[in-house]
């Protein structure tokens, strides 16, 4: 394991370590334990690696920092009602004075800050921060590691908060990974028939088993609806394609760099592109917790915290879904 003790080193008693990005290399550094200046302290108890944080390695937003947004742990201080309680947490810092704040649209405030990603420490680290407001109790029902699936399952929920498709209509889901797997999921839950495109019939498996239709040749023009969870440059274009004139494609993937498009293949069939981020917790955690979505057999592997450099090291590797940290 490589420890690196920043300058200057943090006070006696006061020690935390925490995973560390900077230059594409992942460190396992001794930092100040957080002081939560109005946010509730939580101690992390699991996390999830997931392809933004991937991204972040690779210089996604030019990343340097403590990264991790996908997350469980107990509150430690903080308001009295969340005390002791064992929550996820909404990853958006909004400042809840803007124009998008009072709509309800804290998540695309112009000054949020945002956990593990914009200027706020993550959840890679023995502790945290978060505001009170942002926190969502785990019920009682649900294990760590399946709670550490909300916030991937909350942001394929927010397809539908964005779109309406309609139940018992068809969409396409190109991608079987992570996200892609949720996002497949999410929809069959909701009445949609769903057909799924990838490469690894083992992956598929796991939506298949929910109702999915897997789908082999990628179609020409066949849906209203197609989703790019590829997580590649080359996903959007093969999603356009499969997309019927005055159709839609979401946009889920998260790269690293510029995308490259034709955008006759879009205009002409007058094709709506959709960008789409983060969602609500509170619909996530009811799908897992009424059993609608399975996230157990996603789970590849578990390292704790001060492992966090071979956890990214596993989490590349060829067929591998989520790695999770864990901080007993």
């Amino acid at each position: 394991m490589q420890l690196v003790v920043l300058e200057p080193p943090p006070q006696r008693g006061q020690a935390v370590i925490a995973a560390h990005i900077e230059n594409g290399e992942v460190s396992i550094r001794e930092v100040r334990k957080p002081r939560p200046r109005g946010h509730a302290l939580i101690r992390l108890t699991t996390a999830g690696i997931c392809n933004t944080d991937l991204e972040l390695k690779a210089g996604y937003y030019g990343f340097r920092g403590i990264p991790g947004h996908e997350f469980v742990g107990v509150v430690e201080s903080g308001p009295e009602e969340w005390l002791g309680k064992r929550v996820v947490g909404e990853i958006n810092l909004a400042c809840g004075k803007c124009s998008w704040c009072q709509r309800g649209l804290g998540r695309h405030c112009p000054r949020r800050t945002v956990l593990g990603i914009v200027k706020h420490p993550g959840a890679f680290a023995e502790y945290l921060t978060l505001p009170s407001e942002n926190l969502l109790a785990v019920p009682k029902n649900l294990s760590d590691e399946v709670a550490v699936f909300v916030e991937p399952i909350a942001a394929a929920c927010e397809i539908l908060e964005q779109l309406r498709i309609p139940k018992g209509g068809e969409a396409a889901v190109l991608g079987d990974g992570k996200l892609g797997l949720l996002i497949g999921q999410v929809l069959l839950a909701n009445g949609i028939n769903v057909h799924q495109f990838g490469r690894h019939r083992d992956k598929l498996k796991i939506v298949k088993r929910r109702g999915a239709i897997i789908g082999g040749k990628v179609p020409i023009a066949q849906f209203d609806y197609v989703i790019d969870a590829t997580g590649s440059p080359e996903g959007l274009m093969t999603a356009v394609s499969m997309c019927r004139p005055r159709g839609t494609v979401i946009m889920k993937s998260t790269v690293h760099g510029k995308v490259a498009i034709d955008m006759a293949a879009v205009i002409v069939p007058e094709i709506t592109l959709l960008g789409s981020r983060c969602g609500r917790f509170a619909p996530a955690l009811k799908l897992l917790k009424e059993g609608r979505i399975d996230v157990e057999q996603m789970v590849h592997g578990c390292h704790p915290l001060h492992d966090a450099p071979a956890a990214f090291s596993h989490a590349v590797e060829k067929g591998t879904l989520k790695i999770l940290l864990t901080n007993p």
